[in-house]
């Protein structure tokens, strides 16, 4: 009784073209397309510039020398007095140095925050 109507509502159309009925909104409309699509503004919107920047954040430390100014991970500023290989001496006062591995510097030259360097030039 019930039955019978939800499996005619469920059937293909009349002269057996179920093709024609869904066409091509049948194929976009499936999952895998939307994966794809939400894969794709992912990697554009979040991956690809988390790796520019990481790329560039790996470029600055390799070009670290002494005596750059340099931003510590923990807000310190300093300057750096020695390196001996992934150890940085910094001096953050007079007469105060501090150690310490070269992927806890954050920023480079010490002057305005990345931030305001990009809106100055």
């Amino acid at each position: 009784m019930f039955f019978d109507s939800v499996a005619y509502a469920m059937a293909p159309p009349a002269g057996g073209d179920a093709g024609a009925a869904g066409g091509l909104g049948g194929i976009l409309g499936g999952p895998l397309p939307m994966l794809v699509l939400m894969f794709a503004i992912f990697y554009f919107l979040l991956i690809r510039p988390q790796q520019k920047k990481q790329k560039a954040h790996k470029a600055m430390l390799d070009e670290l020398r002494k005596g750059d100014k340099v931003w510590t991970n923990g807000g310190i500023l300093g300057t750096i007095t020695d390196i001996d290989g992934d150890n940085l001496t910094i001096e953050i006062a007079s007469g105060v140095d501090v150690v310490i591995k070269r992927g806890f510097v954050a920023d480079k030259d010490g002057g305005a925050p990345a931030a305001d360097k990009k809106k100055k030039k």
